[in-house]
Order: structure tokens, then sequence, then C-alpha cells
């Protein structure tokens, strides 16, 4: 008997080829791609437990890009990113209601106040300008030079590519990938899994069921439930290390402007603050003591902001001591706790429960290169144009980390 409400869907079918649970950005990505290769001809439903997106990863995004990875396959990552951005209306054949969209490159700058970690970012400037970014070292008095706002009286390196970094439409992209999905034929709708079964082999994902009581057979199925990772893997009897951390952003307005943009600012104290536009700017950051939290839990903590995130930013950039809070908010991320990279790909016993979880805060960039990915494993088995398999989940059991410097 079904326990159907109003806000659940039914899906039209019993049965279909791929069920991907989750429809944010990285469900989105891997609908789309699925749907634009001639090579896959299958059956796609996309369940979205919030078709409102309010509270997930996604909606809560920073929403902004990097080349400044450590490991040559994040940064070429991020550049398919910017590519699919700047030419999103070619990528989506030509199809004129698509926005032209662009990247605002006003760059990331990472401030070293170590010499460790400055050893750190000129490590990762190889990396980078090997696979052909533009990111450059300076020295102080070179960042002083550039951005007399900031105060660079601790720091011993900075590092910033202007080309390909900074603010893009993740909403707009997100939208068209549904919108445009849709329309080629991927059934979304809104409902939850509530439980996934194997065949009696244990080899296979055999079916999922739905809150409103439907069971669906499916091929192959994707687990892109973000923060929820854990939960959906659970279903099947797998265990992953994604947990949900708090992260708080704040919109502000200054009462004295800066006179250029603002990059993208780590501060080594963790604090993160970027250009917003219009005399407004955005930063972020979490508390000393970082637990895994509730799924529903998005409450503020708001002592952070006058005990620590405050006066970050009035002691890197003095300017800062007069503002005013226009909004501010808690998300999640998707915190990989083994390595804080992404786990995509088959599972090792369960061939056909693929992961694309565990981004652990640069989903957003990282979605067009990781929703064509798994959608080409999943219509051929195997990669064509980034290899992915370093991602692969076989490493957390195997205990193999990816080492990346550069979360933040």
């Amino acid at each position: 008997m079904s326990t159907q409400t109003p806000a659940q869907q039914s899906p039209a079918q019993k049965s279909y080829d791929v069920v991907i649970i989750g429809g944010a950005i990285m469900g989105a990505s891997t609908a789309w791609f699925l749907s634009d290769n001639a090579d896959f001809d299958g059956s796609v439903l996309v369940v979205e437990r919030d078709m409102t997106y309010e509270t997930c990863s996604t909606t809560h995004t920073n929403s902004c890009m990097r080349q400044q990875f450590s490991t040559e396959l994040n940064v070429r990552i991020s550049q398919f990113a910017a590519d699919f951005v700047k030419n999103i209306r070619t990528y989506m054949g030509g199809d004129t209601r698509v926005p032209e969209l662009g990247i605002r490159s006003f760059g990331y700058m990472y401030l070293a106040d170590t010499e460790a970690f400055a050893d750190v970012l000129r490590s990762s400037l190889k990396v980078q300008q090997a696979a052909g970014a533009a990111t450059q070292l300076m020295t102080p008095d070179e960042i002083r030079a550039a951005y007399p706002f900031y105060n660079v009286e601790d720091v011993v390196l900075g590092s910033i590519n202007l080309v390909d970094e900074g603010y893009w439409d993740g909403a707009a992209v997100n939208d068209w990938w549904r919108r445009q999905s849709r329309e080629r034929g991927v059934e979304w709708i809104q409902n939850e899994v509530v439980a996934i079964t194997r065949n009696a082999a244990g080899t296979r994902v055999e079916s999922v069921t739905l809150a409103s009581g439907e069971v669906i057979a499916c091929g192959q199925v994707v687990n892109a439930s973000g923060p929820r990772a854990a939960r959906t893997a659970r279903m099947a009897g797998i265990d992953v290390p994604v947990e949900p951390r708090k992260r708080y952003s704040w919109v502000f307005k200054a009462e004295q402007p800066l006179d250029r943009d603002l990059p993208l600012t780590i501060d080594p104290s963790g604090v993160h603050v970027r250009e917003n536009g219009g005399g407004t700017y955005q930063c972020g950051g979490h508390a000393e003591i970082d637990p895994a939290v509730a799924y529903d839990d998005h409450t503020m903590d708001h002592s952070l902001w006058e005990s620590h995130v405050w006066p970050v930013l009035a002691t890197r950039i003095p300017q800062f001591e007069a503002i005013k809070v226009q909004s501010e908010w808690a998300g999640h991320y998707a915190m990989n706790t083994f390595d804080h990279n992404a786990i995509m790909g088959p599972h090792t016993e369960l061939a056909n429960f693929i992961f694309l979880n565990g981004f652990s805060g640069h989903g957003l960039q990282q979605s067009p290169a990781m929703g064509r990915g798994t959608a080409e494993w999943l219509t051929y088995g195997g990669y064509r144009a980034l290899d992915m398999t370093p991602f692969h989940f076989e490493r957390i059991p195997a205990g193999r980390p990816i080492i990346e410097t550069a979360v933040i």
C-alpha cells in the first residue's frame, strides 16, 4: 500500500537503467552528460528529496573555482570546468536559450605565514604550471604593491592565479543541466530512496525503494546524495567515510569599500573572503572544533563571527574594521574524512553501485568533470576524457589516500 504524500512524486516506470540518488549539482551533471552522450540510450531516473534545494550544499556554495591544487588531476578537473562554463552554450548544442556565462577572475590568493606553508605553495606551483595554469608566487612587497589593502606583516609568500579563478554562476549551470536533461528524457521526481536491495548473491543492487512505497528495479545506481552519502551507502550495506561538516558564510558591506577587486583570500587562519560586488564581500569559516553534525542542522554559531571571523578580517584587511553583516547562513561540506578528495566509481564488491561523493568543499567546481566522468563509466565501464580511477573507492580499504594540500 502506497504512503505517498502530496510532496512525493511517483516514477513513470518500474525499472530504469540508471537511478541517480540526489538531484543537486553532481546528480544534475551526471544526468545531463548521460543525456548528451549519443552512445548512451538507457533510461534515467533522478530522485531528489527536496526540489526546493533550500538546505543542500549546492545552494550554500561560494560558487567559485580555482586551479590552485597540488595534484595534476584536480587542476585538470577545474580547467575543464572553466572551459565548460565559458562555452556552455556550445556544450549545450548551441541552444540560444542558454545564457552566455563567464568567470569573474579575481583569483584566489593563498597567504603563507610560515616557511613550511610557503614550501607547499612552491611545490604546488610546479604542478599547476606544468598543467598550464597561470599561477604566480608573490613576495610580501609584491602583494602590497598589487593589493595595498592587505596587512602582510606576517606573510612569507603568496600564491595567486588570475586566469579562470573566481566567481561563476553555478546556479545557472545547475538549472540548465536539469532543464535540458529533462527535455531529453531524463525523469526527475521529488521523492526519497529509503532502502536499497541487493540480489540474492549480494553482488549487485537489484532495486531501490522510495518513501512513497514503490520498488524500482535498476541497472546501476549513482550515490550523488552530498552530505547524506554515508546514509545512502549504508542502505546498500556499505560504509563510506563522508560526513556533514558545518561551514558558515557571511555577506557583509564595508563602510569603506576596497578600490579594486578582492581575490578570494585564504588567510592562514582558515578564514576566507572574496569580492561580492557593490561594496559587499562574502566570507566563510568554521569553528576550531569541527565535528560531524546532523543532516538537518543548519543553525548559525553567532559567536564565531565576533570571536574569530571578524577579528581575522580586520587584522588582514584593516578597512574591514567597519563592516555590517547583511546575511549569514550555515551549509554543509560533504567531508571525506579519509583524504578530503572525491570518491567516485564502482564499489569493490557491489559493481553497479557508483559513488559520486565526498568532495569536501570543492564539489561545485568539479561537477562538470565529475558528471562527465561518471556518465562515461556508466556508458562504457571506463573513462574517455580524464582518467578518474585515482578517485575510485578501492583506495579507501587499501589505505591509499590522495594527498591534496590545497583544501579550504
